[in-house]
């Protein structure tokens, strides 16, 4: 088992205490975003040892094909989608051979990798994620007075379905409405919000982005997307393709080890519109909550697909000898809240209060938790299947 000192970034709509508070440190005025954990050249974690000598942590474990993130956020996050592997690695090639650098804010495809994730709430986390059903929609255009929304009406009533709404967010993203149509179609919101008319919160959603957004396009997209809160220690999965937008609150994510975003709407980042389009025709519509698994009566296992896993595990005195936590090969760990003790197989003791990371491998064996606390662990579980997950299981 190694101690771990992770990467932060800093983005406009991080947070400037979350992320700190949660390490246990003073905020300096940054607003941090996000704290990764795990090899991905845009921010290895390093291993410390015990004279505080730092080395990276691939000198070790190699390319981990996953990470972990710490992500709070205080504003909205752009509308996005993430490519499927096809679309990854063709695009990472063609950046490569047109010698876009990795650096170079119009760069896209930093890797050549997919990048499904799972986000899982620390705390209330508010997201945009996946479309809405036809029906909804068309109840909610229906209820704005504006001629945008009967334009929306008129395409969706010729193409419907998933489809339908795809060309509707390529025409929108194509052509974006000037910024004094979208305020007139914010204030519409208002006014159907104000008569109790609202969407599953869709003109809420959209008077808020207009506020943090003024004249963005992403406040007329919004209206197409679902609105999801996870309460904390709930889990959501978004496979490539799943149109998104994360709202605020603080959460950890667990994806393959990627760096892969297609953006369109509310950033200030660079944005590919027709690249963001052509991974949301690959995608799906919908995003899907995930159910964990208890394993040992102390933990939750997410296990949404065979690329990751993560699993939390509560931990207290009323069990001395330590909770067993799943899985066996490399693993991503974090303290996310209390003081615990991590044993390994050799009986070698890792001490872990809030926000300290460790990593383990197949060496390190079964690991046990001890103390009065709460740990989460990412990991590549043995199978993708709903049964035999673990080899402990």
């Amino acid at each position: 088992m190694l101690a771990l000192d992770c990467a932060t970034q800093s983005y406009d709509w991080g947070s400037a205490d979350a992320i700190p508070g949660f390490l246990r440190r003073d905020a300096d005025g940054r607003r941090v975003a996000e704290m990764w954990v795990g090899t991905h050249p845009l921010g290895p974690a390093q291993v410390v040892d015990a004279a505080g000598e730092k080395r990276p942590l691939t000198e070790v474990a190699g390319e981990l094909g996953f990470m972990l993130k710490v992500l709070a956020a205080d504003r909205p996050l752009s509308i996005q989608v993430h490519p499927d592997a096809p679309r990854a690695a063709a695009g990472f090639a063609a950046e490569e051979e047109a010698g876009i650098a990795i650096s170079a804010p119009e760069r896209v495809f930093k890797d050549p990798h997919p990048k499904p994730e799972m986000v899982y709430a620390l705390t209330t986390f508010d997201t945009l994620v996946g479309l809405r059903r036809t029906s909804e929609i068309m109840r909610l255009l229906h209820a704005l007075d504006h001629p945008l929304a009967d334009e929306l009406t008129a395409g969706l009533v010729e193409n419907s379905g998933f489809p339908g709404i795809v060309r509707l967010i390529e025409g929108l993203l194509a052509a974006p409405p000037s910024g004094e149509v979208v305020t007139e179609v914010a204030q519409a919101c208002q006014k159907a919000l104000d008569a109790g008319l609202d969407v599953k919160r869709a003109f809420e959603t959209a008077v808020e982005l207009a506020e943090t957004n003024p004249g963005d396009v992403g406040v007329i997209v919004s209206l197409l997307m679902n609105r999801l809160t996870l309460q904390a220690g709930e889990a959501a999965y978004l496979a490539t393709g799943i149109i998104h937008a994360h709202l605020r609150g603080m959460c950890l994510e667990v994806m393959v080890s990627s760096d892969n975003v297609l953006r369109a709407g509310l950033t200030t980042k660079h944005v590919d519109p027709e690249g963001l389009v052509r991974c949301l025709e690959e995608g799906t519509s919908r995003a899907a909550r995930v159910e964990p698994i208890v394993f040992n009566f102390s933990t939750d296992v997410f296990s949404p697909c065979g690329d990751f896993a993560l699993s939390v595990t509560q931990s207290s005195p009323a069990d001395p000898a330590g909770v067993v936590l799943p899985a066996s090969g490399p693993r991503l760990l974090v303290c996310t809240g209390g003081e615990v003790a991590l044993a390994n197989r050799r009986d070698e003791v890792l001490r872990l209060r809030r926000g300290d990371v460790a990593y383990a491998d197949a060496g390190d064996g079964e690991l046990r938790v001890a103390g009065t606390g709460e740990i989460a662990q990412a990991f590549v579980p043995a199978t993708d299947a709903r049964g035999q997950l673990f080899d402990l299981l």
